[in-house]
């Protein structure tokens, strides 16, 4: 039975869970990993740079199968051999194993960068669908790219253009062109985001219904109970009152 002295003397190797986790992720085989970790395990020792034979001898594997390991974990950039000058001006090599700490984060920004992208053609494709319910109709080749020229070339936000479509709908403006004239209007205010679009929208509103509230008072004036807001007209801005 182990006794306990020899348990506490043969001490521990701290080994991150990202690297237990992903290290099939990011291409590392089985062999691969466990060489790593030895080579962790000498470092956590105070063995910058251990003696490849000691590791053959602790894996079971020759020198050649070794050194084979060390070649391929360099060439997938999992580590690297740094030449480190000393004070007294002589130079010691050790093996840089953070590096595949960079894998791991590239791994997850790839997967968060994918993960965006799936979740942005799902957005577009619902963006499509919501223009045939509001329009009652297939959508037409032409409008299709018109709403494709809009996100690639534009480059409006899905959610953008669904603002713009409401706006279209609650003035009863079944029409791409009047949409145009609304994106194009938003874009020369600088909005560019749902809250910024939203924002302006009860501005709008909060100066029209001041306006009615000045007027509300006025001789020979027409005034009903409760305000009314007119809707905008995006096609002939002009004749909108002021």
């Amino acid at each position: 039975m182990l006794d306990l002295t020899t348990y506490l003397q043969a001490g521990e190797t701290d080994i991150s869970n990202l690297l237990l986790n992903n290290y099939h992720k990011i291409g590392l085989t089985q062999e691969e990993l466990v060489f790593y970790l030895f080579l962790m395990q000498a470092q956590q020792s105070g063995d910058s740079f251990p003696e490849l034979g000691i590791i053959s001898e602790k894996m079971g594997e020759n020198q050649e199968k070794i050194f084979s390991l060390l070649q391929s974990l360099v060439k997938k950039r999992v580590l690297s051999i740094d030449t480190e000058k000393m004070q007294n001006g002589k130079t010691i090599d050790r093996y840089d194993l953070t590096l595949v700490y960079e894998k791991i984060q590239h791994l997850f920004l790839e997967l968060t960068e994918r993960k965006n992208q799936e979740e942005v053609e799902i957005s577009v494709s619902d963006l499509y669908k919501q223009f045939e319910k509001e329009f009652g109709r297939p959508l037409s080749p032409i409008e299709m790219e018109t709403i494709g020229l809009w996100l690639e070339e534009d480059k409006y936000s899905p959610e953008i253009i669904r603002l713009g479509l409401r706006e279209a709908v609650l003035n009863q403006a079944y029409s791409l062109k009047y949409i145009d004239r609304i994106l194009l209007s938003w874009e020369r205010k600088n909005l560019k985001s749902k809250e910024q679009v939203i924002s302006e929208q009860k501005k709008r509103k909060q100066t029209i219904l001041d306006k009615e509230e000045n007027t509300k008072d006025m001789p020979n004036k027409n005034q009903e109970d409760h305000p009314k807001i007119p809707l905008y007209n995006w096609l002939h801005p002009e004749k909108n009152k002021e």
